[in-house]
Formats: structure tokens, C-alpha cells, sequence
């Protein structure tokens, strides 16, 4: 058996559950060598030792011969209206990275001189460090002042975070994730947690099977879970607000609500209660089409839990009613109790490996790091203090959100755009139209590991590094702070996020006469982390060495506070948790004649995200294509049979992908993968925001089937960045 020369424990780059990984290398030496293996130790409080498969064999993205590790300048520079997403090595030239930084800092320094601080935009990015984000968003803050700054939570759980910070104060889950095995009821809505959250979904699995949990699943598609379920309610896509409701309607009819609870800790319950009236359980029924007895079933059953937890994914939040969504199950906690204690909660599935912590670290452009709102005075004053910047000198206006910055792109509104590690030509909804948007810009920088489809638009590429070729933290789901480590050197002359960002914020300084006016020389990412941590009262107590074995959950407030497992125990950040009347809104698209099928999107248990990594893996082989799962019943209207090409077109756009004949969607609603490129899902999904949280409805849109003709073929024309066949 092959014994490694060195193993290096970090944390996983992939979804939001943090699970620990030990990196085997062979031929060591100092951050030589290559890693072989991924285990993980049995004593980790996340997995237990266990991985899925793309923690365990998904490494290897960072051995690819695609990697760019060189910065790369264009060699004709695009100009805005006639930029184009190809990318032929032909039109590229290498640089060193003094004349590629002194470039970007140039461009970015006279566009910000001639048009201001609205013109300036940066992605941060939930794939990177703590401590990257927090250097980019302050980059942009301290030197360029403006707040025009986010990541994909706009994409993801801007929702959630908006809801819960509406009626509770807060942003993040309530509680661990692993204490699913004291719960003896617990709903999953809105989440294929067994192919998005493999880790989470063994500890379910384990609440059920070894300690009697009854689990309650709510979902358009029947998910894995379903097989242990209790109660499956199979609602239409975008009717989550009513079905929620209903069960409100039912604990407070049937007299299952938690009165003393109520009382002592929440706010504007007898207006909610009469804004109940109207969801009865058969109304529900009439919207969503699940039968009105489940609903009430589930209601009771999740009333009269001892513990009960309520755990949900972007099936939730990616809607045009995310926050109402959101709101929806937040009530039911607060009508039950079901908060505050071992055992339960309100448990938001994080998606990227470190969107939880991009959004600690003020990547959103309407807070500072610790959720600080830009536009309160005092809040700012903090940081300008931090950052020894002028009174007054940071911006106080709340900034442009991911999907804004892209709309906003044109004369009078943002002309450079700054990407770190995120794929917006992927992620980004209606695509054609993002298309577009990112032709409008003047100035693009792309910071990452691979040229992807969004980095194909770019005037100059910075090489970063993946996780096992830097130092930093990942903050996971459970709001666990843990450790990233360096097993191996960069490859060619690619830098960390941070070394790269502080290299480019000496320059643009310098070039502003702004010298010193923030710190800029960092020795190493600790010292990053520890200038957050003085201002952010809730990592105050985390220090790399109170996590170099085990992670920390904030809020830890000293040095010898023990973290914080389950929060709210007295009192919400909020004081009481407030109740709001909320009403139905339709989807914004429905289906009619023309468009008959409501499309839904979502994540594979082989793949991650936009495919930027997984793609480049060996993962890719065990899922190489993308698919359409159709459910039997419409498959036979339509003569089609798995395996069949058909053509899936929306008002927006047209993609060629195999049909997947299956009983995992309700009849009448399709699913899409969001990985492949060849047939990217989001050339078809719709543009239409929640209203308070901007985040896209990914989650339903109006499709029709076509077979495909003969001669058609993925990928399709506009998304062959990478030349897929």
C-alpha cells in the first residue's frame, strides 16, 4: 500500500458543508510533491470521515492541463458594444505580472478618475478564502468608494438572508447541521440535499433510520429523501408562499401553536393570524396541487414535534417570492417554537464552499463585513477608522447587486467590472442577455483558475491558485470558521487571491495619492483575518490557533468563548422575531399553449456550480452530458423515450440536450442540470427578480419540447467557450 511522504488536513472547495479533507502527497518536498489520495479523519465534527465523490476524487481539476497559469493580456484591446466572448489563444499574449497589474491598475484608476465610483464593480467570489473576500470588498470600498460589490449569494440565498434578516435579525443557520439526529420531526424543502449536501443528507438519513425521526419533504421533483419520508407534498414550482401559509393556517386553527413562545418572543402575531384567513388548506390545494389532507398532516405533524427543524435549499430562495418563501417557513418555527433549542431550527443549505463567509466578509454590496449597513453612519466610521480613511470618505450608499451591476453596464453606468473566481455567463439568468451586458463594459479583469465563459470576455487574466496551492479559512454552513492549508507550491506564476489583490491595491493607491491610506502589506492571511476580527465583534474569538484541529461557529466573542453550536437560545439579534402578512403571487412566467412546461434547475451530486472545476476533473467522465428529465406521463404524450434529442426552448432561448424519461418530476414540470455549458440551462431561464432580495427566479420558467431535428446537436452556438463536443 502506498504511504504518503506528507498529508496536509484542509477543508473541502466544494458545496457548503466544510467537510474536512486529508491531502496524501508523494514525493514531498517543501510544497512540492503531488497529491493521490483524499481521505478524511473520523474525528471531524462535519463528516466523520466520511466524503462524497467530489470531495473525495474531485481534486484533481488542479493537475489540469487547461489551467492558465501565466497572466495573459489581450492583445488587441475589445471596445465596449464590440467585445466578444471567444476566446482564441492567437488573440492573447503573456505577461509578466508587473506589467499585468500595472495594466489593470492603470485602466481601473483612469476609468474611475474620468466617471467616478458608480462606475467601478467587482464579483467577490464564494470559492475563495475569508480573508480573499474580505481584501477585495475592502479594495473596492477603501480606494474606488463605492459598494458596488457582490457574489453569487445574490444567486443563491439572497433571499434567505434577507428574510431571516427582516424577522429575526440575522443571516446564517440556526443551528448544526449534524444535530438533524435530535430532531424527531424535520421538514427538507427546496433542497436535493442527498445530491447538493451528501454529508447532511447521511446525518438524515441517520436521524430516520437509527433514531425514529419522521421526515416531511416539500418539493416539485421526487428527491432520494422521499424513499424514507413520512409525508411527500409535491407542489408546482413556485407555490411554496401558500403551502407554507396553509400549515400556518392549520396550527393556529387546530390550536398547536406555542402561545408562551409567541408571546414572550415575537412581534405582529394577531395581524399574521388574520392574514391567514384565506389560506385554508383547500385553497393551497387549488394553487399548488398538493392534497389539502398532506398539508394538513404536515402541519400537525411538525406542530406536535418535541423538536422539530426546518432545512431548505435554493428550491426556496430562487424565486421571484424567495423572501416571501423564506418568510413562509421562518413563521412556522416562530408559531411552533421550533427555535432556539438542541435540535432545531432554521437551517438555510449553503451551496458554494464559502458563500457563508464571502457574505460575513461584506461581499454584498449593501454591508460592510458582519453585515454592518453601509448606510448607517456609525458603521461607517468604523471602518473608515479601521482603514484610516477620511471621515466621511467611504461611500454611504448602498451598491449595485450582481444582477444590477451586469444591467447597469452601458455609458453613465458601471464600465469596469472586476471578476474574482465567479462565472456569470453561467450562473447568470436569461443569458443571452447577460451576453450582452458584459459586451457593454469598457474594462475587464479576470482573476481565477481557468479561462471560463465569462473569463473569455476579459482584457487581462490574473492565474490564481485552487485551495491546495494557498493558506486562509472557509467559513461552511454551520457557520464553522475552519482552516485552509497549503499542501503544494502554485503552479507556474499563479499567486493566491490575496497576494495578487494586495499587489494591486499598492499600485492603484500609489496611482490614486492615496498612500498608506490602508493596509496593504500583509505577511500572511492570519493578519487579514485578525483586522477583520477586531471590527466584527462575532469572530473576535477565532484565531488560527483555536482552529488548526477543529473549526469554530461563530458568534464567538473572546478568545475563550467555546463558539456557538445553536443560536437564539433568549433572544433574537432582532429582539422579537416578527410575523408578516404575506400573499400569493403567481410564478412570473406561466405556462400556455405555446409554452406548456414550467422549467426547473438545479445541481448534480457529480458536478458543482458553473463546472469550472468539476469539468476540468476526472468527475466529468461519470457525468459527461447534460439531460432533461421528463416526467413518463408527458414523455408518452410526446412519443420520447430516454436517450431521445430534443429541443427545449423558452421566450429566451434554445438549447439541444437527451431526455431522461423519469418519475422524479411531476407531470408538467421539466428539470435541467446547470453545468453544462453545451447546453447551459440558463440561456432559458427567466430574469425576473425577488423584489427585495434582486435574486433571479431560477427556479421556474416556461418551456416548450421539441424533438430534435436531424443534424441538431449539443452544445449550442452561443456557449462553446470551451469547445465541448
Amino acid at each position: 500500500m502506498l504511504q504518503p511522504d506528507r498529508i496536509v488536513p484542509t477543508t473541502c472547495p466544494y458545496c457548503g458543508v466544510g467537510c474536512t479533507l486529508e491531502l496524501h502527497l508523494k514525493n514531498d518536498t517543501a510544497y512540492g510533491g503531488f497529491i493521490y489520495k483524499v481521505t478524511s479523519p473520523f474525528d471531524s465534527p462535519v463528516n466523520h470521515g466520511n466524503l462524497c465523490v467530489k470531495g473525495r476524487f474531485g481534486y484533481d481539476f488542479i493537475y489540469s492541463p487547461k489551467r492558465v497559469t501565466t497572466p495573459l493580456i489581450r492583445k488587441t484591446p475589445q471596445k465596449p458594444g464590440a467585445r466578444t466572448q471567444a476566446f482564441d489563444r492567437d488573440e492573447w499574449r503573456e505577461a509578466t505580472w508587473d506589467e499585468a497589474l500595472d495594466l489593470v491598475a492603470d485602466r481601473l484608476v483612469d476609468i474611475y478618475r474620468r466617471d467616478g465610483s458608480d462606475a467601478m464593480a467587482v464579483y467577490c467570489c464564494a470559492k475563495a478564502t475569508n480573508e480573499d473576500n474580505y481584501l477585495l470588498q475592502k479594495m473596492y470600498r477603501a480606494l474606488f468608494r463605492t459598494n458596488n460589490v457582490d457574489h453569487c449569494t445574490r444567486l443563491c440565498h439572497a433571499a434567505s438572508v434577507v428574510a431571516l434578516l427582516k424577522s429575526l435579525g440575522t443571516t446564517a443557520m440556526s443551528n448544526t447541521a449534524a444535530e438533524v439526529i435530535h430532531n424527531d420531526v424535520f421538514i427538507v424543502t427546496g433542497s436535493n440535499t442527498t445530491e447538493n449536501h451528501p454529508i447532511i443528507a447521511l446525518h438524515m438519513k441517520e436521524a430516520i433510520q437509527k433514531h425514529g425521526a419522521k421526515l416531511i419533504v416539500i418539493d416539485p421533483r421526487r428527491i432520494e429523501l422521499c424513499d424514507l419520508a413520512t409525508l411527500y407534498l409535491p407542489l408546482q414550482p413556485g407555490t411554496n408562499v401558500v403551502v407554507f401559509s396553509a400549515m400556518a393556517h392549520v396550527i393556529v386553527k387546530e390550536g398547536l401553536v406555542n402561545r408562551a413562545f409567541v408571546e414572550a418572543r415575537t412581534t405582529g402575531y394577531d395581524e399574521f393570524v388574520a392574514s391567514l384567513e384565506k389560506f385554508t388548506p383547500e385553497y393551497a390545494e387549488s394553487i399548488s396541487g398538493v392534497d389539502r389532507n398532506l398539508i394538513i398532516e404536515a402541519a400537525r405533524l411538525y406542530a406536535t414535534a418535541k423538536n422539530g427543524a426546518i432545512y431548505w435549499g435554493m428550491g426556496i430562495s430562487q424565486l421571484s417570492t424567495g423572501t416571501a418563501s423564506a418568510l413562509g417557513l421562518i413563521h412556522l418555527a416562530l408559531l411552533t417554537g421550533h427555535i432556539g433549542r438542541l435540535g432545531t431550527g432554521l437551517n438555510p443549505l449553503r451551496g458554494q464552499n464559502n458563500v457563508q463567509g464571502a457574505s460575513d466578509m461584506g461581499a454584498m454590496p449593501f454591508h460592510y463585513p458582519g453585515y454592518m449597513p453601509v448606510d448607517v453612519e456609525e458603521n461607517a466610521l468604523k471602518w473608515e477608522a479601521a482603514w484610516h480613511i477620511e471621515p466621511g470618505g467611504l461611500s454611504r450608499k448602498r451598491g449595485l447587486t450582481t444582477t444590477e451591476i451586469l444591467a447597469n453596464a452601458k455609458p453613465g453606468g458601471v464600465r469596469a467590472l472586476y471578476i474574482m473566481g465567479e462565472n456569470p455567463m453561467m450562473t447568470e439568468p436569461n443569458l443571452n442577455v447577460t451576453r450582452h451586458h458584459m459586451a457593454q463594459l469598457e474594462f475587464i479583469v479576470a482573476q481565477d483558475i481557468f479561462i471560463n465563459e465569462s473569463c473569455a470576455f476579459a482584457d487581462v487574466f490574473l492565474p490564481a491558485t485552487p485551495f491546495a496551492e494557498k493558506d486562509g479559512t472557509f467559513t461552511n454552513t454551520d457557520r464553522r470558521v475552519q482552516r485552509v492549508r497549503q499542501a503544494i507550491a502554485p503552479r507556474g506564476q499563479s499567486r493566491p487571491d490575496y497576494e495578487i489583490i494586495c499587489d494591486l491595491a499598492l499600485r492603484i493607491e500609489k496611482r490614486l495619492g492615496r498612500p498608506n491610506t490602508a493596509r496593504w502589506n500583509y505577511e500572511e492571511p492570519e493578519e487579514i483575518f485578525r483586522e477583520m476580527a477586531n471590527v466584527v465583534t462575532m469572530f473576535k474569538g477565532v484565531t488560527y490557533d483555536r482552529i488548526q484541529k477543529l473549526g469554530l461557529q461563530y458568534p464567538v466573542p473572546d478568545e475563550a468563548h467555546p463558539g456557538t453550536p445553536f443560536l437564539f437560545a433568549e433572544s433574537f439579534p432582532a429582539g422579537r422575531g416578527r410575523f408578516f402578512s404575506l400573499e400569493h403571487v403567481p410564478a412570473a412566467e406561466p405556462t400556455d399553449d405555446e409554452y406548456p412546461f414550467i422549467l426547473t434547475t438545479g445541481r448534480l451530486l457529480e458536478h458543482w456550480h458553473g463546472g469550472t472545476m468539476t469539468r476540468h476533473s476526472q468527475l466529468d467522465a461519470l457525468f459527461p452530458q447534460a439531460f432533461v428529465d421528463v416526467h413518463e406521463i408527458d414523455a408518452a404524450q410526446l412519443a420520447l423515450k430516454t436517450g431521445d434529442m430534443v429541443r427545449v426552448s423558452s421566450r429566451r432561448g434554445s438549447i439541444v440536450l437527451r431526455v431522461n424519461v423519469s418519475t422524479k418530476t411531476s407531470p408538467g414540470v421539466v428539470f435541467i442540470p446547470m453545468h453544462f455549458v453545451e447546453a447551459a440551462a440558463n440561456l432559458l431561464t427567466i430574469d425576473t427578480l425577488d423584489p427585495q432580495a434582486r435574486i433571479p427566479e431560477f427556479k421556474a420558467c416556461a418551456v416548450n419540447i421539441q424533438v430534435a431535428r436531424e443534424g441538431e446537436f449539443a452544445p449550442v452556438e452561443e456557449m462553446t467557450v470551451r469547445g465541448r463536443k
